[in-house]
C-alpha cells in the first residue's frame, strides 16, 4: 500500500515543511487542503503552481488530491457557480499533477432524490473537464451521502470514469454500515481511502491511529497492494487535539502492520 496523509491535520503549514514531514516519517504522498487558508488553493497564480510541483518533484512525494470543499448535491447553490468551484479545483489539480479533487455531497435537508440527481447531473458534467486535465474526482462519504449505498446511488446514474469515490472510513461506521458493506458499494468506484481513529461515536477528537474504536484492521484487509490509504487528522477542527507531527511516524508504522497482518 500506499501512505499518505491530510494537510488538514498541520493547518497553514509552508509547503516546504509538509513535504519535509513526508519524507522524514515514510510517506508518499500528501493530500493537500485546497482552502484559502492553505498555501496552496485555487487562487494562487502559475508561478506558485509551479514552484509546488518543483518542491514536491526535487523530494519525490506525491501529490496525491486536492481536497475542495464544492458542495455537489447542494440544489441551493446555484449551477454556474457550483461549477466555476469546480473548474478551479480540476485545473488547480491538473497544474499539480495531482490525481484527485475531493468534493462533498452537502446535501443538507433537500429531498434525497433531488440530491441524488442534482449530485449526479453536475458531476457527469464535471466529468468531461477533469478527463481532459487528466484528474478524477472523488465524491466522500460525508454528510447527507456518509454511507458507500449513498454515495453509490449518486455515482452508478454519473457513469463517468473519471468520477469516483473517497471512503471516509469515520463517516461510514457512524452511519452504522459495515466494511464490507461499503466496500462492496463503492468498489466500482473506489480511489482511495481516509483513514482516522476517534475515541467514540460521541466523541470525534482526533486520535493516534489505534488508539480509538474504529475497526481500521477490518478496513485495510478490504484493500489491494496498490491502493492509497491516507490519514486525516482533522487538527483544524479540534485545535485541542495532539499536535500531529509527532505522531506521524507510529501512524505510518501502525497501517503497515495492520496491512502487513491481513495481506
Amino acid at each position: 500500500m500506499k501512505y499518505a496523509f491530510s494537510t488538514l491535520g498541520v493547518p497553514g503549514l509552508p509547503i516546504p515543511e509538509v513535504i519535509a514531514l513526508a519524507v522524514a516519517n515514510g510517506y508518499h504522498g500528501v493530500e493537500l487542503r485546497g482552502h484559502p487558508e492553505e498555501p496552496v488553493h485555487p487562487g494562487i497564480g502559475s508561478r506558485e503552481r509551479a514552484a509546488v510541483v518543483d518542491e514536491f518533484k526535487r523530494a519525490g512525494i506525491e501529490i496525491l488530491t486536492v481536497a475542495g470543499y464544492a458542495r455537489v448535491a447542494d440544489a441551493s447553490l446555484d449551477d454556474e457557480a457550483l461549477r466555476e468551484e469546480l473548474d478551479g479545483l480540476l485545473r488547480l489539480a491538473g497544474d499539480l499533477g495531482a490525481r484527485y479533487v475531493r468534493v462533498f455531497p452537502g446535501g443538507g435537508d433537500t429531498d434525497p432524490d433531488e440530491a441524488d440527481a442534482t449530485a449526479a447531473r453536475r458531476l457527469a458534467a464535471a466529468g468531461e473537464t477533469a478527463a481532459d486535465l487528466g484528474v478524477h474526482i472523488l465524491l466522500e462519504t460525508h454528510d447527507s451521502h456518509r454511507t458507500g449505498a449513498a454515495s453509490a446511488r449518486v455515482l452508478g446514474p454519473v457513469g463517468h470514469p473519471n468520477v469516483g469515490a473517497l471512503w471516509d472510513v469515520m463517516h461510514t461506521w457512524l452511519a452504522g454500515e459495515d466494511a464490507r458493506t461499503t466496500h462492496a458499494a463503492l468498489g466500482p468506484y473506489l480511489g482511495y481511502v481516509q483513514v482516522k481513529d476517534i475515541a467514540s461515536a460521541d466523541d470525534t477528537t482526533p486520535l493516534a491511529l489505534g488508539a480509538g474504536v474504529l475497526p481500521l484492521a477490518e478496513y485495510l484487509a478490504l484493500l489491494d497492494d496498490e491502493s492509497w490509504v491516507c490519514w486525516e487528522y482533522e487538527k483544524r477542527w479540534y485545535p485541542g487535539a495532539a499536535e500531529l507531527p509527532g505522531q506521524l511516524r507510529a501512524g505510518r508504522d501502525y497501517l503497515e502492520g495492520l496491512s502487513g497482518k491481513v495481506g
